[in-house]
């Protein structure tokens, strides 16, 4: 009896070591791939979390982390070091990066390679309605939030304002939207710049508390050779009616946003990526989590982008009938 109860000790304690190895195993193949996304507050977060969330949920053999990031040109870097294996980049900052032409930096880099078109990004030129200020060249001498330093915004910012002259003549700082939205209704700034799609939250909080102006800055570029120097961006209109008290149509600059890989994520990695956002559920998910999202679509996959595309996303878009250009392969 007592051989009998000590065999069976014996079997139970190999089965349950065995479930516990087993496990282990399991929890050990799992993929963990690391998405870089924004800063807080801004469209590339909620895009960047919204992706990691889904693909880690549809997906049991693969973990997507999502990363805080000061934005486009940090997540440039990051993706192509390896350092994360996704991120969202301006198509503009991914053009001039790879060219060796991004601000005070030489470096090409090439290891990071487009996925799709996320969604239109227009530039915000917020101001007070108190404030006097009624167009660009009214911003001389006064303080501008642009950004984090290293991100997208501030980088398109610098384009743009060196572009028609008022880089050198404005008081910059370096802060993130929901921190210069703050600021702006404390009169701690004079003008806040957001490069994100249209709502942005920091806006409508910026809104919430304070009357708003959105200047137009078409004008100014087309007075300079900003749209020649920086054929990447475009012309775009913010509806009137989408952040309260703004009752008139805002002409602005677009860069499209990007939905990159590094040179080194597998393949089969970014075309099961794409399978899955790109499936209505995934679509219907992407946009419950920011409206940004409409722009979405197997039409559009290859819109804005400039530079190589990842051969996991070419074999994807091509199986939907698109047609990469030549500067995309």
């Amino acid at each position: 009896m007592n051989k009998r109860r000590l065999f069976s000790a014996l079997v139970a304690g190999l089965f349950a070591t065995s479930m516990i190895l087993g496990g282990s195993v399991a929890e050990a193949a799992k993929t963990r791939l690391a998405f870089s996304g924004g800063p807080d507050g801004g469209t590339f977060q909620y895009f960047s979390n919204a992706i990691s969330s889904m693909l880690s949920k549809v997906e049991p053999n693969l973990e997507v982390s999502n990363m805080a990031s000061a934005g486009s040109v940090e997540n440039v870097r990051r993706v192509n070091s390896g350092d994360a294996d996704f991120g969202i980049v301006y198509s503009g900052d991914m053009y001039l990066a790879r060219n060796g032409r991004l601000t005070n930096d030489t470096t090409q880099y090439t290891n990071v390679l487009a996925m799709s078109y996320l969604y239109g990004a227009p530039a915000h030129l917020v101001v007070l309605d108190s404030s006097g200020i009624n167009k660009v060249s009214d911003l001389e001498g006064k303080r501008v939030a642009v950004g984090p330093a290293g991100s997208g915004a501030a980088a398109s910012a610098q384009r743009f304002f060196s572009g028609v002259g008022l880089w050198d003549k404005i008081d910059t700082e370096f802060i993130g939207y929901s921190q210069g939205a703050s600021a702006l209704g404390d009169r701690l700034i004079d003008a806040l710049w957001v490069f994100a799609g249209y709502p942005n939250s920091s806006i409508i909080q910026a809104a919430a508390s304070n009357d708003i102006k959105i200047l137009s800055l078409v004008e100014a570029g087309e007075a300079t050779d900003f749209f020649q120097d920086n054929p990447y961006y475009t012309k775009v209109v913010i509806p009137k009616g989408t952040y309260q008290g703004v009752d008139y149509d805002v002409k602005t600059i677009q860069d499209s946003a990007i939905w990159a890989a590094g040179k080194h994520v597998k393949d089969e990695y970014v075309y099961t990526a794409l399978e899955n956002i790109y499936s209505p559920q995934g679509l219907s998910f992407m946009l419950s989590a920011n409206r940004a999202a409409k722009a979405m679509s197997i039409e559009d996959g290859l819109f804005g982008i400039a530079t190589p595309v990842h051969p996991g996303a070419q074999k994807f878009w091509t199986e939907k009938g698109l047609t990469l250009t030549p500067e995309q392969k």
